[in-house]
């Protein structure tokens, strides 16, 4: 896997260490050759047609810069040190983030990239083109082709998804204040139900966060993105709803409704974030859920998760 560095005016030491290293053409020459092979420094240096002393300074140069890696191996008389580039790209921005400023990670995730899923009916799910399979067969949600899925629906049970946590790539410390997830959705009725509640519950990382009174499964006028051959009658399109927990707290399309904080969800524990929605087993209104992707519903959106964070310098990233 190619391994990339990142500079910026706000790592000085890092950026003039490469600056130095590269300064002096034979160093390129010597990156170049071990990128195909490792090699000793006395192969180098013959290569290169340079003493091995200069070869060795050269490539000490680079190490220090963190452009190469140099191991000691068993040889034939003793252990010899053999190299090869630690780089494949540098990054290097001339600016240096700002302390103070807001900024935001964002993905969006396909509806049918859910990596865990329990269904109860009515329950299915659909692509642009038709259904998938059949209605009503939990062992529908694990086709290989529930990823192409727009829209799913269950009249019970969750849905989880594994988005990757991006501030692990960022090239400097970061501050995490804040976490939002946005998503079309409804309840679930057989056929459709504007009247049909819904209590619909966000988890992440497996932590309660908040839970969205959802008010009916619609379908009384045909979705704005939904394909030609979705029919009257069934459902058609939902409500965007906008959960986020911040340093204060949980809300719920701007409204404070829990205490749960960006701390309690624990982010830098895992490269992953798990993010899930469904009804509570206890849940006063078990009304199930239809999620929407791009091609379904009002809103031509699937799942987007977004992280808001502040630069706090080098070093290993944090909440």
């Amino acid at each position: 896997m190619a391994k990339n560095m990142h500079l910026n005016l706000g790592k000085p030491e890092e950026l003039t260490a490469v600056g130095r290293a590269l300064s002096v053409p034979i160093r390129a020459q010597i990156l170049s050759i071990i990128s195909k092979q490792v090699l000793s420094i006395a192969d180098i240096a013959r290569e290169l047609g340079i003493p091995a002393s200069s070869c060795a300074s050269h490539i000490k140069a680079l190490q220090e810069a963190d452009l190469v890696r140099v191991e000691q191996i068993p040889g034939t008389r003793g252990s010899i040190k053999v190299c090869s580039r630690n780089v494949d790209r540098i990054d290097i921005r001339l600016v240096e983030p700002e302390k103070d400023v807001d900024d935001v990670l964002k993905i969006e995730m396909p509806v049918g990239a859910y990596t865990n899923v329990s269904v109860a009916e009515p329950c299915g799910l659909a692509d642009e083109n038709g259904i998938i399979s059949m209605d009503d067969r939990e062992e529908n949600f694990y086709l290989p082709e529930h990823i192409n899925a727009q829209i799913l629906w269950s009249g019970q049970g969750y849905i989880e998804y594994s988005f990757p946590n991006q501030i692990f790539s960022l090239p400097f410390k970061a501050d995490v204040h804040r976490i939002y997830i946005s998503a079309e959705m409804c309840s679930e009725a057989p056929g459709f139900n504007p009247e049909w509640k819904s209590d619909i519950t966000l988890w992440i990382n497996d932590k309660e966060c908040a839970t969205w009174l959802c008010g009916g499964d619609y379908g009384e006028r045909k979705g704005l993105n939904n394909p030609d051959y979705w029919p009257n009658g069934r459902t058609q399109y939902g409500e965007l709803v906008t959960f986020e927990v911040t340093r204060e707290g949980t809300y719920v399309n701007n409204k404070k409704c829990g205490q749960v904080t960006v701390e309690d969800l624990r982010l830098m524990d895992s490269h992953k974030i798990k993010v899930r929605f469904g009804n509570k087993e206890d849940a006063k209104h078990m009304g199930g859920f239809n999620i929407f992707g791009r091609k379904f519903g009002d809103y031509a959106q699937g799942i987007v998760m977004g992280i808001g964070y502040q630069y706090a310098g080098s070093g290993k990233n944090g909440v």
